[in-house]
């Protein structure tokens, strides 16, 4: 069974939500991981196969221990966790909030580091799996208005090349993806809606990605950067 496990973050839109719907059509149990039940709720609604809903702060390292164990206690390992929950806040640094600070560099990157710490026991037990940790093109370069986020995004990026090798005596796989803004309620009140019309379509970038890191003999993309052409 836990061949077809695949954990998702921020599993309740966007992102996440394509990924969910792309590899439940493959015969993948789904496990929805997020903060709002009723959107992990209406990601499942279009889901083709089995699915559990999880919610879970991921800034909160007792709540992704308890879940994470909760999976592995029904499913077995898991083979593939991707690290997609995320958050922006976008201004001049000077006028960012200290609860807005805070939450991106939680949820961003303390989230993305403790959900895999929890995968990293099991994984190295088989000596397989796949780690993929969507980190955004902020973590490739800084942005005016995007300071923090993209110091969160920096932090996911050190992170995830710094794990890879660790691991790089084993056939555990990690992969960083870097890409622009998609067509998702991430920018809703922050770009208007003809900008919103020229980003990128997340099924797109969900192809993309589950292309990317297949199982393959002798090679292992370690990262995939995707931009806008516009």
């Amino acid at each position: 069974m836990s061949k077809n496990i695949v954990v998702i973050t921020g599993a309740g839109s966007g992102l996440g939500a394509a990924l969910a719907k792309k590899y439940s059509t493959l015969g993948y149990h789904i496990c929805l991981l997020g903060r709002t039940k009723s959107k992990l709720e209406n990601t499942a609604k279009t889901l083709a196969n089995g699915y559990s809903i999880y919610e879970v702060d991921v800034a909160s390292k007792q709540m992704v221990g308890e879940i994470i164990h909760s999976i592995q206690d029904e499913f077995g390992s898991i083979p593939l966790l991707i690290n997609n929950a995320g958050v922006g806040y976008f201004d001049l640094a000077e006028n960012l909030e200290e609860d807005a600070i805070h939450q991106m560099i939680d949820i961003n990157l303390k989230g993305t580091i403790f959900c895999s710490q929890e995968v990293l026991k099991g994984m190295k037990e088989r000596n397989e799996g796949t780690i993929v940790n969507i980190v955004s093109t902020a973590g490739l370069e800084g942005k005016v208005t995007e300071s923090v986020y993209s110091a969160s995004k920096f932090g996911v990026r050190g992170f995830t090349e710094s794990l890879a090798l660790e691991l790089r005596e084993t056939s555990i796989n990690v992969c960083a993806v870097y890409m622009g803004g998609m067509r998702t309620e991430f920018w809703d009140g922050i770009f208007s809606e003809e900008k919103t019309k020229t980003l990128m379509d997340p099924n797109d970038i969900a192809d993309i990605i589950m292309n990317n890191i297949k199982p393959r003999k002798a090679l292992a993309v370690t990262e995939v950067v995707i931009k806008n052409q516009r």
